[in-house]
């Protein structure tokens, strides 16, 4: 009981407070959380397709399947409700945070753990349908076309169309799905061929022995020492919006330094406020993914915070200002991989 509720007392302490906490500290699990039923709706989808083998599901820093390993890693943030606060609040989104695409990624994870566990990837046949696995794998800038029917659809920003890898795992996962409806709603596209193909491959997977090698669970978030605040500097860095300190003059520029002891109209709370129609429409616009513009938004709302920014014009007006600063960034990291501040 002890130990319960010293893992629980971070629960009430502000976004600053928490920052500091160990993620090792949290205690969380996918026991009594919302994962579980999930983890649990998986296993059926499974069993339901006469596969035996279940990956090691278990609570990491990402959503992941160890290389060469029969396991999937979930974000320990999907363990609480008030971590999935925090990382919205940080990231401007919570990937799997709804039963639906918390589902959607299971079934890719393990579509990965399944390649990883019978090394699938390694027959021809793998490769002549998808692809060589050898291929540079760059998550973060690809380009794909939304109207190809050369990849099935599971995963936002045409995630199928990033890596063979990929495109298998995203197969697997709209093959496993029992409300894809995949033999209808996939007919006269290419995208049948690789369906079909997983279809006969997972029919000779039933037949052979289980894996029994003891996967390695790589970032367990039980074991990692660093703090949320250090967390979530990686996870900027990791998509690439870290160099965005420039932007703070620019931001200066759009909005006003505010001195006082409580911001009564601060600019993260605009940008946060407006933050799915910042998004839709500069990704619309812009050709940039989703993900992407969201990150980018989530960046500058917390940059906005850090130095004290406050909305000095009508919001309307000071909105539209950060809607085309959004649009020029995307459009220059589109250009040349960078999120630079010059006007294309």
């Amino acid at each position: 009981m002890a130990r319960k509720a010293k893992d629980s007392s971070w629960v009430h302490l502000s976004d600053d407070d928490l920052l500091k906490v160990r993620i090792q500290d949290l205690g969380v699990s996918i026991s009594g959380s919302e994962i579980q039923p999930r983890v649990r709706q998986l296993h059926h989808e499974l069993a339901e397709k006469g596969l035996l083998f279940r990956p090691v599901c278990y609570l990491s820093d990402e959503w992941l399947s160890p290389d060469g390993q029969g396991a999937i890693g979930i974000p320990f943030f999907l363990a609480h409700p008030r971590l999935k606060a925090l990382e919205f609040r940080m990231m401007f989104e919570v990937e799997g945070g709804t039963a639906s695409s918390c589902m959607r990624l299971l079934r890719h994870e393990a579509g990965h753990a399944f390649d990883h566990s019978y090394r699938l990837h390694q027959r021809q046949d793998w490769q002549e349908v998808f692809g060589s696995p050898r291929l540079a794998y760059h998550p973060h800038l690809y380009s794909a076309d939304p109207r190809s029917t050369e990849h099935v659809r599971n995963l936002p920003d045409n995630y199928a169309q990033s890596h063979p890898s990929e495109d298998f795992a995203e197969t697997f996962a709209v093959w496993l799905n029992p409300y894809s409806q995949w033999r209808t709603r996939y007919r006269g596209w290419p995208a049948m061929r690789k369906l079909r193909y997983v279809d006969r491959l997972m029919r000779e997977v039933t037949a052979r022995p289980l894996p029994r090698r003891t996967p390695r669970l790589d970032f367990e978030a039980r074991a990692t020492q660093a703090r949320l605040r250090s967390y979530y500097e990686r996870k900027f860095r990791l998509y690439r919006v870290g160099d965005l300190s420039s932007a703070v003059q620019d931001l200066k520029g759009i909005f006003t330094l505010s001195r006082a002891a409580r911001i009564e109209h601060p600019a993260s709370a605009l940008i946060r406020k407006n933050k799915r129609l910042l998004v839709e429409s500069v990704s619309a616009w812009s050709g940039q993914k989703p993900g992407e513009v969201a990150r980018v938004v989530a960046r500058l709302a917390k940059l906005c915070d850090e130095h004290r920014l406050a909305v000095r014009d009508e919001p309307a007006a000071a909105l539209v200002r950060v809607s085309a600063y959004v649009s020029t960034l995307s459009v220059n990291r589109m250009r040349t991989h960078r999120y630079e501040t010059r006007r294309p």
